[in-house]
């Protein structure tokens, strides 16, 4: 008996092993529904059926209290029904990011790779690169939900068109044009919601259950991406103004010719799975209480999905907007426009109260689960084990993968623009380059990701990667910070200048000026910027070399026509291999581009 049982042990320990040791092997095993011996016999876990048969058939399971619970981003779990909790919000703009609850890096997966910033990828006017980054982005998502990390369903992208150049979110989105816009709404929804032709580690290719052309009406989705924010969203603060308060005038000509066609596109062409109506109203009638807009997007462009609201964007309806007298009639009249979940807690607390003085009826609620739960079942999650096996080979070593670092190092080469090359000063012989000045705050951060941004593969600063070409270099701040409102280090910065054979200046904004809940009050450099870069042009032995960060425009016409500024590139926020793609521009080991989206 002894024996037996040491024999027992030995065995389970060499499976352990076993399991340990393969690369494929998942570590952590998702919660799912419909799970035997004792949830898998309902009739919604029946695969056979249609998937709004088996939603009814849920809905008809589920108490009062337990379909307001899924009004919100967290859901707690059903545990008679077998029902786990599920994290509704994931963020994955240019790359998984730690934004959002639905994203941790505290597991297996430790890092994931981050893209170019979208407004410098969307300078590459490539609409192959778009799909193929989302496409990666989507590889990595699972990777992080096969491991507890993440969820299915990610709130990106971020398709309204930068009109205000001033706006703090500008960076986040494809530009100006509505149509390079839409372009890119629709590659980065097929890329992500339908992998195809993407590899793992291992080499092998995979894709959806669909044809990889998106996902079709009721079809099955390997991932769910979000369209956002519906519509007219380009303020975060000015003066009394806010985005919670903004309400944006827009004429029916300028919302059918920009505002919309994103939008449109990213449903009719890309169809994705979810919209987010947006904080701001338009015309008077918040995003989110507007049901002319969102039913537009149902009964005109045939979306079907769910609707979120952005986050707290409810309760704005009543604490900011004034739209409405109570908090139950702003949960009531969001429910009614079309809003089917609420980043927040507010329907939560109010829809009880909602239903109970008769401002919203059983249908309204039952319409906003069944979209909910139609997704869920799109995404497999109610096909018990067997639902999502063909991604299940996911993991931590498809993260971070050598694939992934070769392409959004390709994507900061394709969205760096070259603006200003006088007299072709530009690229520098790496061989006659005796010296090498670098001048900036920007030049020594690894930061360089822009706002919703993961945790980085590696962190590579500028300074880094010149320094793979030029050894003999020397560096000086000038300005300690962004901000630049001291000129204490300006000295320093000239005399480092005077000294180097080529000087390389690196200006511009980081997320301290521009990002979410901040927009910049001007188009000029910051601070004393633009004076440390005259202080360095007068002292330098040739004409310098002028790098500009951020995703928002800037006003340099002071450099336009200044002979001792020959060359000047845009790198908005490049991402984490941006350093070696400027560097291989500057060195010319690659072209830069020619045109930015904005």
């Amino acid at each position: 008996m002894k024996f037996r049982t040491l024999l027992f042990v030995f065995i389970v320990i060499l499976a352990f092993l076993a399991q340990s040791s393969d690369p494929a092997a998942p570590y952590w095993k998702p919660q799912l529904p419909c799970q035997p011996p004792h949830h898998d016999s309902y009739a919604f876990c029946n695969t056979s059926l249609g998937i709004p048969a088996r939603v009814h058939s849920l809905l008809s399971f589920l108490t009062l209290d337990e379909k307001i619970q899924r009004l919100s981003n967290n859901n707690s779990a059903i545990p008679r029904l077998g029902i786990p909790a599920y994290e509704w919000w994931s963020e994955s703009l240019h790359g998984v990011a730690a934004n959002g609850p639905g994203v941790t890096f505290d597991g297996a997966v430790k890092s994931a790779t981050v893209f170019p910033q979208v407004i410098l990828a969307a300078s590459a006017f490539n609409r192959t690169l778009w799909r193929s980054i989302a496409a990666a982005t989507a590889v990595e998502a699972l990777a992080m939900y096969n491991s507890g990390q993440a969820g299915l369903t990610f709130w990106a992208p971020n398709v309204n068109v930068f009109v205000d150049p001033r706006w703090g979110r500008g960076q986040e989105t494809p530009g100006e044009d509505p149509m390079v816009v839409s372009d890119y709404a629709v590659e980065y929804v097929r890329g992500f919601q339908g992998l195809r032709n993407s590899k793992g580690k291992n080499g092998e290719e995979y894709s959806h259950g669909g044809n990889g052309e998106g996902d079709k009406g009721d079809g099955r989705l390997m991932l769910s991406a979000c369209c956002k924010h519906l519509t007219a969203y380009n303020l975060e603060k000015w003066h009394d103004f806010a985005r919670y308060n903004f309400n944006a005038v827009v004429t029916r000509q300028d919302m059918e010719d920009t505002y919309q066609p994103p939008f449109q596109s990213c449903i009719q062409k890309g169809s994705a799975s979810c919209l987010m109506c947006a904080y701001n109203s338009v015309n008077g009638i918040p995003a989110c209480a507007n049901k002319v807009l969102l039913e537009k997007a149902r009964t005109d462009w045939g979306f079907k999905g769910y609707i979120a609201s952005d986050c707290d964007a409810v309760a704005t309806i009543y604490e900011y907007q004034h739209h409405v007298k109570t908090p139950e009639e702003a949960v009531a009249i969001a429910l009614k426009a079309g809003v089917d979940i609420n980043c927040g807690t507010y329907m939560l607390r109010h829809m009880k109260s909602a239903l109970k003085d008769g401002l919203v009826v059983k249908n309204d609620l039952d319409r906003a689960i069944f979209n909910l739960f139609s997704v869920q079942f799109r995404l497999g999650l109610f096909d018990g084990s067997a639902g999502r096996r063909q991604f299940s080979m996911f993991g931590p070593q498809d993260v971070c993968s050598s694939e992934h670092r070769r392409l959004t190092l390709d994507a900061a080469r394709q969205g760096i623009v070259l603006l200003k090359n006088e007299q072709k000063f530009l690229p520098l012989d790496k061989t006659r380059v005796s010296s090498l000045a670098v001048i900036g705050p920007m030049a020594n951060t690894s930061s360089l990701g822009g706002d919703y941004t993961g945790v980085p593969c590696s962190l590579k600063s500028i300074l880094d990667g010149f320094r793979e070409y030029i050894q003999n270099m020397s560096y000086a701040t000038g300005c300690f910070d962004i901000v630049c409102n001291s000129t204490e280090g300006f000295a320093q910065a000239v005399s480092v200048a005077k000294h180097a054979d080529y000087v390389i200046v690196v200006a511009g904004l980081d997320l301290s000026q521009e990002t979410e809940d901040r927009d910049r009050h001007s188009l000029l450099l910051p601070g004393n910027q633009m004076t440390l870069i005259n202080k360095v042009a007068s002292a330098c032995k040739k004409p310098l070399v002028l790098v500009l960060t951020g995703g928002g425009p800037l006003d340099i016409s002071f450099a336009k026509n200044d002979p001792r500024i020959s060359g000047v590139l845009w790198i908005g926020y490049p991402g984490e291999e941006g350093s070696t793609a400027l560097s291989e521009i500057i060195f010319g080991d690659h072209d830069p581009g020619w045109y930015a989206s904005i």
